[in-house]
């Protein structure tokens, strides 16, 4: 009988890196009392946080920390509790809500970075500078190429 599939499973190859990355992170993300979804949003609203502290709207929080509206909401609930967050309306279109990090909100930000940008500079001299290059580079290509625009039809 022959083998079902010519190809490694890239999905679970992608999950499993994901998880060997993330088990340097958990640690440090449980020490700040946060969630994995948590820090997807403080992320997203840390590398935002140079717009003038205008926020970021719900949609593209929800698209950037890949988590679907109904999940993003509970969690923005507990953040906004926490005061990690603050959400209002926008001023320009009142349908849409928008959200920004607080100042204890950037504090988790500023003191998880450090320790995460030192897991990737041990990764730059593990894997070298090129590598971890090609790796960005390749996963950029990965994205793009599965982008709905690029699928070919079915």
């Amino acid at each position: 009988m022959s083998k079902p599939f010519a190809h490694r499973n890239l999905p679970r190859l992608l999950l499993q890196a994901r998880e060997s990355v993330m088990a340097h992170t958990r640690p440090g993300l449980r020490d700040q009392g946060l969630s994995d979804q948590q820090w997807r949003v403080l992320r997203v609203l840390g590398e935002d946080h140079g717009n003038g502290g205008a926020g970021v709207e719900t949609g593209r929080v929800a698209r950037e920390a890949y988590i679907i509206g109904p999940s993003l909401s509970g969690v923005l609930t507990r953040m906004e509790r926490d005061g990690l967050i603050e959400r209002q309306r926008d001023p320009s279109d009142q349908r849409r809500t928008v959200v920004r990090a607080t100042p204890k909100g950037l504090a988790r930000v500023s003191t998880l970075s450090q320790t995460i940008e030192a897991h990737y500079q041990w990764m730059e001299k593990n894997l070298g500078k090129p590598k971890l290059q090609q790796l960005y580079s390749l996963l950029d290509e990965v994205i793009a190429l599965e982008a709905p625009s690029t699928l070919p039809p079915q």
